[in-house]
């Protein structure tokens, strides 16, 4: 024990002091954040109206394209978060991902602006014929989303980390400067989202595609020369080295060892050792996933080193390992439980876009049209206007009544907005058949290129479904990515970004194959294809309602995973500990 502490002073003594700018270093850092969210999000928010009106594709191949685009997109970030940890750190890793998404939204507004980019326009008349991209467009646009992809994935795990960085956690003002940088972030974030469905997509379908899609790329240029005009203010953390090579210690040594009985006081018998200078907490023996625990019996073959730690760590790992291994394994049934609600919350920024162009976009009897894409600005707004207001008035009132720091828990604001996304699905069908309705039997405002007959249904119809969305999104989102960030070890903490992001994926995967299926199974049934170009000749409400029960599956699986889960809290002493909650209920 006098040598580790011997060691640990040596070490500190021949590190360089850490200079801390926080403050300081924020309008580089917040206003790359924000000009880089305008740009990706000012071009992917109206992405599908573009996939469809300029390049000509069908809906359902634009929608299968975009959801395997998103889901490669999420799933990315778990690889950018391995090298950013493992190799790299995060100020390269965001400084050439933010060049790589300045490129690919270079590529795709160039394909707008040249003509031989992309195909010619179609008729705007019924049964007009449309001509395909050429594989150099084609090459174009992949190539535009291939960067974006790049970009994305060293970005969306990183960029909140690296904010925190510059700022000391030992100190109070670093400690209050950490918090006030969440709060611009998501500040930021939303602000982005709210101009990009509103003036850039309006730009883009009303004034031009050339000029909407070159405003994001002129955004992600600004926000590269932000990030590199501050770096000599960075903190740059330099990486530790990956914890699944950890993970994966613990899973092979536990294999080895299966064999072996465990000792009669494992708590105290098991070979238990923390790595000098570890940012984690101390994590005592639990009985959960007990055959794990194998993998910290001590063999008479098993040698220490001189500071305590495993000669072999392939043969010998400690409690505290595979404690860790335990905190990121009872958050994956969680996880699963997300992907059928990203799936619903889905549908409210592809098919409502659909629903709009064929609906009654003007406000009230005025000549403005909201853009189809902008409507999912009432999402925003709803979580935007809601959550100070849970945040200030809501919270306060419920811990009073339940004692709780967040007035419920993690996993009841979970639950309770996954609950709202079976709300908001069942109301989607709904509308969707009263437009459907008027469509057909009511005289119809004109034709839709490239869809189908406009419905006089108005369009602010799907504002209540869309605030449910907002609604759920400000339980379920939100609690999610505090759920992972609490319940991952501290040292897996861009691990824990990029496991929200892979839910996503998983929900765009499993979405895009979805559509699929139902595309092909209704097209020759008695209903007709439920998932047609026009969707006054389709089904449209059956989807949502097929979402809606599937939500309602999801909520009960999801209520069992949550009575199951042990949460990871800190006892009185200090330590770590796993305890079983109390609650009987979830929502």
């Amino acid at each position: 024990m006098g040598e580790q502490k011997d060691e640990q002073r040596a070490l500190e003594d021949d590190e360089p002091e850490v200079k801390y700018r926080g403050i300081k270093a924020m309008p580089f850092i917040i206003g790359n954040e924000t000009f880089e969210k305008l740009g990706a999000i000012g071009t992917l928010s109206n992405l599908l109206v573009y996939m469809t009106t300029v390049f000509n594709m069908k809906s359902i191949t634009a929608t299968t394209l975009l959801n395997v685009f998103n889901g490669t997109t999420n799933f990315s970030t778990l690889l950018g978060a391995f090298l950013c940890d493992t190799y790299f750190g995060r100020y390269k890793t965001l400084g050439f991902a933010s060049i790589a998404s300045f490129i690919g939204l270079l590529l795709i507004d160039l394909t707008a602006v040249f003509k031989g980019l992309h195909p010619p326009e179609c008729g705007s008349k019924e049964g007009s014929h449309c001509v395909s991209a050429t594989p150099l467009q084609w090459l174009f646009l992949l190539g535009g989303f291939t960067s974006l992809i790049i970009g994305a994935a060293g970005i969306r795990p990183c960029n909140l980390a690296f904010g925190a960085d510059q700022f000391n956690p030992n100190t109070e003002s670093g400690k209050r400067g950490i918090n006030s940088f969440f709060n611009w972030y998501f500040f930021t974030l939303t602000f982005a989202q709210v101009v990009s469905v509103t003036l850039v997509v309006y730009i883009q379908s009303d004034v031009s595609w050339a000029i909407g899609l070159g405003i994001p790329a002129i955004f992600m240029f600004i926000s590269c020369i932000l990030f590199f005009g501050g770096t000599k203010m960075y903190v740059k953390v330099k990486p530790e080295g990956s914890p699944f090579t950890s993970m994966a210690r613990v899973l092979v040594v536990a294999v080895k060892k299966r064999g072996l009985k465990m000792p009669q006081q494992p708590a105290v018998s098991l070979y238990n050792y923390t790595p000098l200078k570890s940012i984690n907490s101390a994590l005592p023996y639990s009985n959960q996933f007990s055959f794990l625990n194998k993998a910290a019996i001590i063999t008479p073959e098993d040698k220490l080193n001189p500071n305590g730690s495993a000669s072999d760590p392939w043969k010998l790992c400690s409690i505290q390992q595979v404690e860790e291994f335990k905190c990121v394994i009872k958050v994956l049934p969680i996880w699963a439980a997300a992907i059928t609600y990203f799936i619903a919350m889905t549908q409210q920024t592809q098919y409502v876009v659909f629903q709009a162009l064929q609906s009654n976009r003007h406000v009230f009897n005025s000549s403005f049209k909201i853009p189809a894409a902008s409507y999912t600005v009432f999402t925003m707004l709803t979580l935007v206007f809601f959550v100070p207001i849970y945040d200030r008035l809501i919270v306060p009132r419920l811990r009073s009544i339940t004692g709780k720091e967040g007035g419920i828990s993690l996993l009841q604001r979970i639950g309770f907005g996954i609950s709202l996304t079976v709300v908001a699905s069942l109301v989607s069908g709904l509308v969707e058949q009263k437009r459907r309705n008027l469509a057909l039997t009511k005289p119809t405002l004109g034709y839709e290129p490239h869809r189908g007959e406009i419905s006089s249904m108005s369009a602010l119809w799907l504002i209540p479904q869309l605030s449910l969305a907002g609604f759920a999104e400000s339980f379920t989102a939100i609690g999610l990515v505090e759920f992972y960030y609490k319940q991952f070890p501290e040292n897996m903490r861009s691990v824990a970004g990029a496991f929200f992001f892979c839910g996503m994926a998983a929900s765009s995967y499993l979405n895009s194959f979805l559509v699929t299926i139902i595309h092909h199974t209704t097209e020759g049934a008695a209903t007709g294809n439920w998932l047609p170009e026009d969707l006054n000749k389709g089904r449209l409400d059956y989807f949502y309602f097929l979402i809606t029960g599937l939500g309602i599956l999801n909520l009960g699986y999801f209520l069992v995973c949550s009575r199951w889960y042990m949460y990871k809290e800190k006892s009185n002493t200090g330590m770590v500990e796993m305890e079983k909650k109390d609650e009987k209920s979830v929502v």
